[in-house]
């Protein structure tokens, strides 16, 4: 790496030889395919973004200037250039730099960036501030052409537009065709406008007309004729219409043009739209040919791409039973937000594509559309993540529970979802989706169970009811059923109650425990709303005491609102134990690690319970406890 070694700052990016910048950008490329095949990571969209992302530090000083990505995982460039190559080997790990934005990490952050379609609003509100304050800096939001399929994206261009505010969007294009062919004419007309001396004319041709007689009528036929040329041959106006100044389309591999372009969306003082096409995994065949494929992996071999083998996980179990079912009833449709293979969903949409629908980055559209369907005879079932889901909590209440519709909730990543961290662990829906009037919530905790509560959900279950399930595969507990509680183990000393694969643990403590002599009662939920309280109350009324142990934030959570409810029946506890995620974010690591860091591996069920009865003290103190 012999130029990449000798770069730290976006300052020495910016000093560095211009003929040199090619082998720049190959270093870079090299050294995020050689990380990534060890640390896992989003390879693909990264590689399409080199050039662009060099052409921003030669252009802007990121220190000063600030830089939201949208979304953040198209960030490592810009990380390896900002200090960060040498710790760039821990990427994703615990302890290590985040695959996101995060301003902890770096100042160079602007912003946390993980959810897609908000950087054009964060960026407008970074704008007003700048102004409001007297303050001297660039503003500029890199947004990809998925993050536009998202409606936040078009509130933020129309009033970013209407502002004329400062502010610099550059379009990433990447594949989704938003725009007419581009051919030779508005090839040549694109360069004319991305001329230095192009925006000083403009600017001073508006003047002029406003200062003589007739000139304003002048300037608007003048500005009637270029909107209808620009419309037969450039992809423009519909940002223009917006407010923006369109500058475009760049080839987002050459260097030159796009610094060009950067320096004129600088110079230009008004909102900017830079429309650059790019090309996925661009410069590594394997990621270029089969970008889906290399957007995040886990590793893969760094010479040829061959990825490793990945293990059945519930995402799998899901998508073929859906199918199953799609097969059987003719009402069934599967709706995905821009995730179709991350749900398990590929196999469905290639059987029955007129009963598929992928609505793009646009999780309250899919939900209202779900309601919709749902009321006039359909059982759609919306898989998605639980961390987007939470993008269409108001959708939830009032297009599918007021009106009790009977739509589906696939809620993927439910719990601790590993090294993509904060933005993105599904450690939310347990309190939202609980607090919504007439859902049904399910929560399997094997893949017969998940078989058996979606059939049951789809098939049997009135009114809307969401089924969620964490990423991964299944471990020791393998029973099935769509049953609401189930005591699987028998004890006298206390009882410890769960759902979902925390059951694991669970049942790992209790056989830790039993060696010394403690006797745990093991009953798991396999519903979670509305709750099936008579085996937890008749445990309880046993052993005397309880330990609620959950993936999710403690307020909202299972363990509250099953404590209150025993409660109100006069259920009187020598203790009470919620072993939880707390009242925090959780940040990036293996789930192992991270359900270590909470306390709520078996290890820490069993290290609360001991020291409960006095019983152990040797494991050691721990970090994340969360006990009351």
């Amino acid at each position: 790496m012999e130029i990449l070694d000798k770069i730290t700052s976006g300052e020495d990016v910016r000093n560095l030889d211009e003929a040199k910048l090619p082998q720049l950008c190959a270093e870079l490329r090299q050294f995020v395919v050689e990380t990534t095949a060890r640390t896992g990571g989003h390879l693909s969209s990264n590689l399409g973004v080199v050039e662009l992302t060099v052409a921003i530090h030669r252009t802007f000083n990121t220190k000063r200037d600030r830089l939201l990505f949208d979304v953040g995982h198209q960030s490592y460039i810009h990380k390896i250039l900002t200090g960060r190559r040498e710790r760039f080997g821990t990427l994703r790990k615990f302890g290590g730099i985040s695959g996101f934005p995060k301003p902890a990490e770096s100042d160079e952050d602007a912003f946390v960036a993980g959810h897609a379609s908000s950087a054009i609003s964060t960026a407008l509100g970074m704008a007003r501030a700048r102004t409001l304050l007297g303050e001297d800096y660039a503003v500029i939001a890199v947004v990809g052409d998925g993050a536009l399929t998202g409606g936040l994206s078009y509130e933020a261009l129309c009033d970013a537009g209407g502002s004329k505010e400062p502010l610099i969007v550059i379009l990433n294009d990447n594949g989704m065709s938003i725009t007419k062919n581009v051919g030779a004419m508005a090839r040549y007309l694109s360069r004319l406008r991305l001329r230095h001396g192009y925006i000083a004319f403009k600017n001073g041709f508006r003047w002029l007309m406003r200062r003589i007689p007739g000139g304003r009528h002048i300037n608007s036929v003048v500005h009637k004729l270029k909107q209808t040329v620009k419309e037969a041959i450039l992809p423009c106006s519909m940002f223009e219409d917006m407010g923006f100044n369109y500058l475009g389309p760049v080839d987002g591999h050459n260097l030159k043009s796009l610094v060009n372009a950067l320096k004129v969306a600088r110079e230009a003082n008004e909102p900017v739209l830079v429309h650059v096409i790019t090309t996925k995994g661009k410069g590594v065949p394997f990621a270029e040919e089969n970008p889906d494929a290399f957007h995040g992996v886990k590793g893969f071999d760094p010479v040829t791409g061959e990825l490793p083998p990945s293990g059945e996980g519930f995402s799998d179990v899901f998508g073929r039973e859906l199918t199953e079912l799609a097969e059987s009833d003719g009402r069934v449709t599967a709706i995905t937000a821009a995730m179709p293979s991350g749900t398990g969903l590929s196999e469905f949409a290639r059987l029955y594509p007129r009963r598929f629908f992928d609505v793009g980055i646009c999780e309250g559209h899919a939900a209202a559309m779900a309601g919709g369907m749902a009321h006039r005879g359909l059982i759609p079932v919306f898989a998605v993540y639980s961390t987007f889901l939470q993008r269409s909590y108001d959708m939830l209440l009032q297009d599918i529970a007021l009106g009790r519709e009977h739509a589906v909730l696939a809620v993927d990543r439910a719990g601790i979802s590993g090294e993509d961290g904060e933005t993105h662990q599904g450690s939310m829906d347990v309190s939202f989706l609980t607090s919504i009037p007439n859902m049904t919530v399910w929560s399997p905790a094997s893949f017969a169970e998940l078989r058996d509560m979606l059939r049951y959900a789809v098939l049997t279950e009135p009114g809307p009811v969401a089924v969620r399930y964490p990423k991964g595969g299944e471990g020791r507990y393998t029973g099935g059923g769509a049953e609401p509680t189930k005591r699987l183990r028998s004890g006298r000393d206390f009882t410890v109650v769960t759902y979902g694969v925390s059951v694991n643990a669970a049942l790992d403590a209790a056989d830790a425990l039993e060696e010394r002599g403690i006797s745990v009662e093991v009953v798991k939920l396999g519903r979670i709303k509305p709750m099936d309280c008579g085996p937890v109350e008749e445990s309880v009324r046993r052993t005397g005491r309880l330990l609620v142990l959950e993936e999710a934030v403690t307020n909202g959570c299972v363990g509250q609102q099953l404590s209150a409810e025993l409660l109100s029946r006069g259920v009187a506890l020598r203790s009470l134990i919620l072993k939880n995620l707390g009242d925090r974010f959780i940040p990036h690591g293996t789930a192992e690690e991270l359900r270590r860091l909470c306390g709520i591996d078996a290890a820490g069920v069993a290290e609360a319970i001991g020291a409960d009865l006095g019983a152990i003290s040797d494991l050691g103190d721990r970090d994340g406890k969360d006990e009351t």
